[in-house]
């Protein structure tokens, strides 16, 4: 029973889509029809301006501290690796908002910062780098994702298995939420951070 409870808070958590959220209430618009059609931080932060965007951003982030934190409660240690999984699927798929949600890196990255920060630190660095030198964020993101689970080996003095999955689990999912970005990257349409190709 706990485990099921586990999985519906975390997953409840993750469906409270911030750029929505933050799109009727601030700007009386809706996310989802305008700019890429995402309900994540970086279509907030074309959309919306650079304050509404950092405020997705953050709160986005904090979904996934709360559900990992709540997991743990409910479960333990494993709770808190379920959670962590299930809110990026309540952000990407969220059930109030007709399952047209984020890309989950934000959230990802909350989940990451409390089961293991170090991972944030190393692929962070590297996936903000591609974004400065290349002023692509899809590029960074699914970096940042994307090396998540070679970083936790390269600099983990331990291994714990239920981290490695749930880092292949968001590098995998990053890539499927990306699909579109890497064809236009692939194409040389991608836009870049400030609206240009």
């Amino acid at each position: 029973m706990k485990i099921v409870l586990t999985i519906l808070l975390s997953y409840i958590i993750g469906c409270f889509s911030s750029a929505y959220i933050i799109g009727k209430s601030f700007k009386c618009i809706d996310i989802r029809k305008h700019g890429s059609g995402n309900s994540g931080a970086t279509n907030a932060l074309r959309v919306m301006g650079l304050k509404l965007g950092a405020l997705t951003f953050i709160l986005d982030v904090l979904k996934g501290i709360v559900a990992v934190y709540l997991g743990k409660i409910i479960m333990g240690d494993n709770g808190a690796y379920i959670a962590g999984f299930f809110v990026v699927i309540g952000h990407n798929w969220p059930v109030f908002i007709s399952f047209k949600g984020g890309k989950g890196v934000a959230t990802s990255l909350g989940v990451l910062l409390i089961l293991y920060w170090p991972i944030v630190i190393v692929s962070g660095i590297i996936g903000l780098a591609l974004v400065l030198f290349t002023k692509y964020v899809s590029l960074g993101s699914i970096t940042f994702l994307g090396t998540a689970p070679l970083t936790y080996l390269l600099i983990s003095k331990s291994f714990d298995k239920r981290l490695f999955i749930l880092a292949i689990c968001f590098a995998l999912l990053t890539i499927e939420r990306h699909k579109s970005n890497i064809k236009r990257l692939k194409e040389g349409t991608e836009n870049k951070l400030g609206g240009s190709r």
